[in-house]
C-alpha cells in the first residue's frame, strides 16, 4: 500500500490528474464551440450566398420590367386621350359641316348680320372703363400692347 500511496501523490502522478482534467476542460468548451457553430452550417452558408446573388442577379431586370410596365401604361392612357380627342375633333368637323351650325357661328363669333338684318353691339359702359383700367394699356409703350394681343391670340390658339 506504501507503493499505491506514494503513486498518489508523486508528481507525474499529478501531472497526469492535471493533464486529464485538462482535457477534459478542453473537450468541454469544444463541444459548446461546436453546438454554437452548427447553426450556420456550411451548406446554409452556401445556399444564403446563392440566394443573395439571386436577388442581386434579378434586381435591376425586375426594376427595369416594373418601370417598362408603367411607361406602356402611359402610353395606352396617352393613346386613349388622343382617340377621344380626334373623336371630338371628328363630331366638331361634321358640325362646321352643317350650313345652320356654320351660319350661327359666323354670327356669334365674327358679329355677322344677313342682308335686312340691324345688327347691334351693346357695350357696357362701366365693363369698358373696368377693361381699360385692368389692360393698363395707356401706361405702357404700344409694341407691348402689341405683343399681349399676339399672346392672347396664341393662348386662345391652343385651347381646344
Amino acid at each position: 500500500m506504501a507503493v499505491k500511496d506514494r503513486d498518489r501523490f508523486s508528481t507525474a502522478t499529478r501531472i497526469r490528474i492535471i493533464g486529464e482534467q485538462t482535457a477534459a476542460r478542453v473537450y468541454r468548451s469544444q463541444t459548446r464551440r461546436q453546438a454554437r457553430r452548427s447553426r450556420l452550417t456550411g451548406r446554409a452558408a452556401l445556399l444564403a450566398m446563392v440566394f443573395c446573388s439571386l436577388v442581386v442577379a434579378l434586381a435591376y431586370p425586375i426594376r427595369q420590367y416594373v418601370a417598362q410596365r408603367a411607361e406602356i401604361a402611359d402610353l395606352r392612357r396617352e393613346q386613349q386621350e388622343t382617340r377621344d380627342r380626334v373623336e371630338e375633333l371628328r363630331d366638331l368637323k361634321a358640325r362646321w359641316q352643317d350650313d345652320a351650325y356654320a351660319e350661327q357661328q359666323v354670327r356669334l363669333r365674327l358679329h355677322y348680320v344677313m342682308p335686312g338684318e340691324t345688327g347691334f353691339v351693346v357695350v357696357d359702359p362701366d365693363a369698358a372703363r373696368k377693361a381699360r383700367a385692368e389692360s393698363g394699356g395707356a401706361d405702357r409703350p404700344w409694341y407691348r400692347n402689341v405683343w399681349d394681343g399676339v399672346d392672347k391670340a396664341d393662348a386662345a390658339a391652343r385651347r381646344p
